[in-house]
């Protein structure tokens, strides 16, 4: 039996976002303004044959595939809104599940850190990061939540809200990590953004 976690469309991956996947796609690099689809399943192994149905049957690009024994997510994308659309219509129909089936997003973990120190933005940017680098000063917002895929969506409807930084975007495994930064008034907007969109996913863009 597959369990749908993940289910997130978003309609216009946003430019840093777009650069930041780019940077740990394995497969076909994500562009500015393409709609994506990003889905996880369990068991991991089953993101195989779903992988191969969105392929087959329209004309998206396989940015990321990622296999665990647990959990198994897939990235697809492309210019043309409606090749997206239908490929996560044939993933659904397979399942037998709508787009508002997926686990419930749980948030384990936000925060906003206001006028950051010089020490503490240096371990940041030496970290693994594959963002942009977090400056002193700057204001940080950190969300961790369950399941991971949604911290895409929160990004990109951050970056949507705000004049911000993107630090990092983790998205795979047990938990997913967001952590952005800016000036205050800006930072807390794009929280707030990113905090909605992971408690409602699907409002924003309906039932694909």
């Amino acid at each position: 039996m597959i369990t749908l976690r993940t289910y997130v469309y978003i309609d216009s991956l946003q430019p840093q976002l777009a650069e930041y996947m780019a940077t740990v796609s394995q497969g076909f690099p994500t562009s500015p303004g393409n709609a994506c689809l990003w889905v996880e399943v369990s068991p991991g192994m089953a993101v195989h044959r779903l992988t191969d149905m969105a392929l087959k049957a329209t004309r998206v690009h396989l940015a990321q595939q990622v296999v665990e024994r647990a959990y198994g997510s897939m990235v697809i994308h492309h210019r043309d809104h409606s090749d997206v659309e239908e490929s996560g219509r044939v993933i659904l129909s397979h399942l037998g599940s709508a787009a508002t089936d997926p686990e419930p997003c749980k948030i384990a973990w936000q925060e906003t850190i206001r006028g950051m120190t010089p020490d503490h933005t240096v371990v940041i940017n030496r970290q693994d990061r594959k963002g942009s680098m977090i400056l002193p000063d700057q204001s940080m917002f950190i969300l961790e939540a369950e399941p991971a895929g949604y911290i895409i969506y929160a990004a990109n409807q951050a970056e949507k809200a705000a004049n911000i930084t993107l630090i990092d975007a983790r998205a795979v495994g047990a938990f997913g990590r967001l952590t952005l930064s800016g000036r205050e008034a800006d930072v807390d907007e794009a929280a707030a953004a990113a905090i909605a969109a992971v408690q409602h996913p699907w409002q924003s863009w309906g039932a694909r």
